[in-house]
């Protein structure tokens, strides 16, 4: 089963860290929170910098967001970074016989439906800021009130 890409969740991971301790954001301590590449994290900073969510800080390193927390939806992010091709989750299988009844109509069919649950995730996406992300991510860790650049 294909995945959305992960692009998505690092992203997050990403503007929490942002929004949580800035002066420490370059891209290669983020890459060691996300235990990934410090070249996959830069692709993304630099995809969330075009969507005007980061301010990356060349040479002396580090990022600040562009928004506060709050004003950061899921969903903002979600398109940020590309997470589906030509905006649509869901695909289809190429040429079903258009001899068949089923074949030469269920992508019709199939499309309404999926294209509305593609819509309530993208609804349940924007209701839910970085703030409130990293309120939950800090209470999970028992730093509660934490969010400032002291940590």
């Amino acid at each position: 089963m294909k995945q959305i890409s992960n692009r998505f969740s690092i992203a997050v991971h990403i503007l929490s860290m942002v929004a949580v301790m800035p002066a420490k954001c370059t891209g290669d301590f983020i890459a060691s929170s996300v235990n990934t590449n410090p070249v996959i994290v830069r692709r993304i900073m630099s995809m969330l910098k075009k969507a005007g969510l980061i301010k990356i800080r060349p040479g002396v390193g580090g990022s600040n967001l562009l928004k506060e927390p709050e004003d950061i939806s899921l969903l903002d992010v979600y398109r940020a970074v590309d997470v589906v091709e030509d905006g649509h989750m869901f695909n289809f299988h190429k040429d079903p016989s258009q001899a068949c009844p089923v074949g030469k109509t269920i992508e019709q069919v199939l499309r309404r439906e999926l294209t509305e649950a593609q819509s309530a995730m993208e609804q349940r996406l924007s209701q839910t800021s970085i703030r409130q992300v990293n309120e939950q991510v800090l209470a999970a860790s028992g730093l509660s009130g934490h969010m400032d650049s002291s940590l």
